[in-house]
């Protein structure tokens, strides 16, 4: 199966409804250009103070999806909003939300960010994202014309055990839309990204975030990655849109050679 692709690299800043306009207008250049399924980025209807970003939050589906939704049933195409602030039951902490919208418009599947960025780098970013947003719990595979779409944000990168279990569940492309930072994106966004399509044999498309707040800085350098581990597209620094098609046989064709998953032995790991 062949899946035409773009990924839509984003500058957000502190004006959500600016932020989901322009998204909204890239994501229909995309569409018009020929993408099947247009990928957007993490938080891609804020950046800047905790403050700001709860007060961004809102219901999905809501003001926020509806542009996307637009665009999706103008283009009879699938779009990926990478992530929105999903209001919650705790106004101090909606969730992250990925939400995978239909060809007609409707909302098909929705992911809560599971993994919160919450660390301390030297020299880098320091940051608790768990004191801003409620954690998802549910692992997500959803179903593009017959492919197979495992759903992650970010942070949900250095988990390989989530990516396994997308793996198992038959996923053969892995979405991580992310907002990854310029001090840790420089050393591991591709390494990362890599990584997590050669040990399951399957497609990764990471729209990213570029440029942000002061201080703040995103990697950019969104990529799509093939089931071998190879770049096959990658965003220039700065706005940008990235078009690839995805070959679903490629899949198959790399599990078959390596078949890492058939041979795994469950019973020797402790994961606990």
């Amino acid at each position: 199966m062949q899946l035409p692709v773009a990924l839509i690299q984003t500058d957000a800043g502190d004006d959500p409804e600016r932020n989901v306009a322009r998204a909204a207008a890239l994501a229909d250049d995309a569409a018009a250009n020929g993408a099947r399924l247009v990928a957007l980025p993490e938080y891609l209807q804020y950046r800047g103070s905790d403050a700001g970003f709860r007060a961004s939050a809102r219901a999905i589906p809501g003001p926020f999806t509806a542009p996307f939704q637009a665009v999706a049933r103008e283009h009879a195409c699938w779009i990926l909003a990478g992530s929105l602030a999903e209001a919650s039951a705790d106004p101090d902490r909606p969730y992250n939300t990925s939400s995978l919208i239909g060809p007609d418009g409707e909302i098909r599947a929705r992911y809560r960010k599971i993994h919160l960025f919450d660390v301390a780098v030297d020299a880098g970013p320091v940051d608790t994202e768990s004191a801003r947003v409620t954690g998802g719990t549910d692992a997500v595979v959803a179903d593009i014309d017959g492919a197979h779409l495992g759903l992650t944000i970010c942070y949900d990168l250095r988990f390989p055990e989530l990516y396994r279990t997308l793996a198992l569940r038959g996923a053969e492309i892995l979405a991580v839309p992310s907002n990854f930072t310029e001090r840790t994106g420089r050393d591991h966004w591709e390494v990362l990204l890599r990584a997590r399509a050669i040990e399951n044999g399957a497609w990764v498309i990471g729209p990213s975030q570029t440029g942000g707040p002061p201080g703040q800085p995103a990697f950019g350098r969104s990529m799509v990655i093939d089931p071998w581990g190879i770049v096959v597209a990658q965003a220039p620094d700065g706005e940008a849109i990235v078009h690839a098609v995805i070959d679903t046989d490629r899949v198959r064709e790399v599990r078959r050679q390596i078949p890492a998953l058939a041979n795994r032995r469950p019973a020797t790991y402790d994961l606990a």
